[in-house]
């Protein structure tokens, strides 16, 4: 009997305490109704801004931006790559399509091509620049865009900064198109400084990992080559 009380004052304070707790949130929201009130409203005003403005302007704009771009591809493709960055005068740049088309995804590939035409063009500083914004989220542009800046470094001396983005570049989301590709160039970086042991880590990597792509097939000499100069 005495337990069944001491449960029953529990249960009551319990319910006192959930009544109070009630209270003082009827008591807050209707103490701070207008700015509640306030806060939804502009929150909904900015989710409604938001949805407008993509569908109504960026999504025009990232199509409009696309199909500019098109001319300039095909530059790139035939290596042309100072029309490609440039334009003819008919038809807009890659670098034109950047400043002219910003925020879009449009804007953010012109930058990826950019980077490489830059880069080609031994543009070095300036088509490493152009990479580093690019935003990588995808699988094969984003390991091609580390790359890109591994090939830049090494070309201008700075091999420790090429063996860096190499490294990043096999490291992004592996896949057996990318990965074998700069794990052979870090390989022969590292064979270039001397460093027979690092570049055979490499070469053995793309043998068990990735025996049956193009680099796979062929790594039997690379490490054959690095284990004698070791």
């Amino acid at each position: 009997m005495m337990a069944k009380r001491k449960k029953k004052k529990v249960d009551d304070k319990n319910i006192m305490a959930v009544e109070e707790a009630l209270s003082k949130s009827e008591q807050f929201i209707e103490k701070n109704q207008n700015a509640i009130v306030y806060t939804i409203a502009i929150i909904v005003i900015l989710i409604a801004g938001y949805i407008g403005y993509t569908r109504f302007i960026l999504q025009p704009r990232e199509k409009e931006g696309l199909s500019e771009m098109f001319m300039a591809e095909k530059y790139f493709e035939k290596e042309d790559y100072e029309l490609a960055l440039e334009g003819d005068g008919e038809y807009p740049g890659f670098l034109d399509i950047i400043s002219d088309y910003r925020m879009t995804k449009a804007s953010n590939l012109a930058r990826y091509y950019a980077g490489i035409s830059l880069i080609m063009l031994d543009e070095y500083e300036e088509g490493i620049s152009q990479l580093d914004r690019f935003r990588k989220r995808d699988q094969i542009l984003g390991a091609m865009a580390y790359g890109a800046m591994g090939d830049a470094y090494w070309d201008m001396g700075e091999l420790d900064m090429a063996a860096r983005y190499y490294r990043r570049a096999y490291r992004y989301k592996p896949n057996n198109l990318t990965t074998p590709v700069f794990l052979l160039k870090a390989g022969l970086l590292y064979e270039h400084k001397g460093n027979y042991q690092e570049a055979l880590k490499r070469y053995e990597r793309i043998q068990n990992e990735y025996p049956n792509t193009t680099e796979g097939r062929d790594i039997e000499k690379y490490i054959a080559r690095a284990k004698a100069s070791k």
